[in-house]
């Protein structure tokens, strides 16, 4: 396994064990969630390395909070922002730099 591959996948493990864990149901919480997904989503375009449905999650997490379902919508936007982070690293550790080509 690769060293930036191992990375990923620590980064995801971390991000999604999070994201399952995050029990807080309240609407501060899922605003703060769906801030920090737009956040790592702007990264991760920033270099090319959006993925495809991170921006419908977060639109979805938005509806749901306006629907009052602010523990889903806390789920899925941490989930969005795992995404994001996830498509960051994996556009970054694919440049031509970080290739080790022999």
């Amino acid at each position: 396994m690769t060293k930036p591959f191992k990375h990923i996948m620590l980064a995801a493990t971390i991000a999604l064990t999070g994201a399952a864990f995050s029990g807080s149901a309240y609407a501060g919480a899922a605003d703060d969630a769906i801030a920090d997904a737009k956040e790592a989503q702007k990264q991760a375009q920033s270099v090319g390395g959006q993925w495809r449905d991170t921006g419908k999650m977060i639109k979805q997490a938005e509806k749901l909070l306006k629907e009052g379902k602010t523990g889903e919508a806390e789920k899925l936007a941490r989930e969005a922002e795992a995404q994001g982070m996830l498509g960051y690293m994996q556009a970054t550790s694919q440049t031509m730099d970080n290739l080790h080509i022999n």
